[in-house]
């Protein structure tokens, strides 16, 4: 047993009336032990469930941040220096509606927007579908390729994929704790705010619930990301919805505001859109298996007739907006179409599975 993570427990699961909140330090302290599993299991569930129950603050999280720099691997900066976007996706994938996720980073990539996903296995607590499995099925497998691997596909295409049990093993081993307990513990926000990669970035994260975009403005605002995009995606994702409005925050020129003695917080202008305003058919793709969802991915690809491809023009006309690579959702729009129906997406997908299955 830790006693040092035993005094750390016990302030997170005291109660309202004499527990304490943890500094920053103290809660990447609490990190470490955990992914050392230097605490016992018991200790490192009770934490869990303990700190999901009083809910984190931004300081503690960030702490967690800290940890997982320290013991996490990485990519490197490009030489270019450009700024990368990271995208904050929830590990436990997707049970109920079809992701487009997938065709949103080749289009970005196609264009020349150099993008980094991560992610895991199925894992709890919806066990839906993970994005490694959505690359295979479009014939790209990440799976077992080295962090080095992974960096010279990065360089040469502009697009990698961290994946934890290869590249960040210590975290992965803590998602039986996540089946154990049966709920979501903190480490599930902190997979949608974290950046396997060390230059400039610009994060983009999705969210289902609004305290969750208040916690990212104040915790990123303490790691030092000036440039941040939320999306209340599907299912917690970062695809935009076409059977609601979609309610996106993005950070300006001046992204970190600080006002008298309170502490920093992200400054997002709220931005919502609704695909009705711009002749699309306001229906997402329910979903009915992993073969059903992959089929209407590789559809998009090879141009034949699928429902999904509503959802790949609106999620790829914002991006590509968004991505500064033209000047309204308009234009985004149109230049999404534009590549959607031509064979460049698939050239791309072609060329990437190539340096990655050689």
């Amino acid at each position: 047993m830790s006693h040092s993570f035993r005094e750390l427990l016990k302030k997170v699961g005291s109660g309202p009336h004499t527990g304490k909140l943890l500094t920053r330090t103290e809660s990447a302290q609490a990190a470490r032990q955990m992914l050392l599993q230097e605490a016992t299991p018991a200790q490192i569930g009770a934490f869990m469930i303990a700190h999901r129950m009083r809910r984190p603050t931004p300081e503690e999280l960030a702490g967690i941040l800290d940890t997982y720099d320290e013991l996490g691997q990485k990519l490197s900066p490009r030489q270019d220096g450009e700024k990368v976007v990271v995208l904050g996706i929830p590990y436990d994938g997707r049970s109920r509606l079809v992701p487009v996720n997938i065709i949103t980073v080749l289009m970005l990539n196609t264009v020349g927007i150099p993008v980094i996903l991560h992610g895991g296995t199925r894992m709890p607590s919806k066990y839906g579908i993970p994005l490694i499995e959505l690359w295979k099925g479009l014939g790209v497998n990440w799976e077992s390729l080295s962090l080095d691997q992974t960096q010279e596909i990065f360089n040469q295409t502009g697009l990698g994929f961290v994946y934890l049990p290869q590249h960040f093993p210590r975290a992965d081993s803590l998602v039986s704790f996540r089946e154990e307990i049966g709920k979501r513990p903190p480490f599930a926000t902190i997979e949608l705010m974290w950046c396997p990669y060390s230059g400039p970035v610009h994060l983009m994260t999705g969210y289902v619930h609004p305290p969750t975009e208040t916690l990212f403005k104040k915790t990123l605002a303490l790691r030092g990301i000036e440039q941040l995009t939320t999306i209340k995606g599907l299912e917690g994702s970062c695809d935009l919805p076409l059977s609601r409005t979609a309610i996106t925050g993005l950070s300006g020129d001046r992204s970190v505001e600080i006002s008298g003695t309170e502490k920093p917080e992200i400054a997002l202008e709220r931005f919502c859109i609704n695909c009705r305003d711009y002749g699309l058919t306001p229906s997402d793709l329910s979903l009915e298996s992993e073969e059903m969802a992959i089929a209407s991915l590789n559809a998009i690809l090879d141009h034949q007739p699928t429902p999904l491809l509503n959802s790949a023009i609106w999620n790829g006309g914002f991006y590509l907006w968004r991505c500064g690579y033209c000047d309204s959702v308009e234009t985004g729009l149109s230049m999404a179409k534009d590549l959607l129906s031509g064979d460049q997406i698939a050239k791309t997908l072609d060329n990437l599975r190539k340096r990655v299955n050689p």
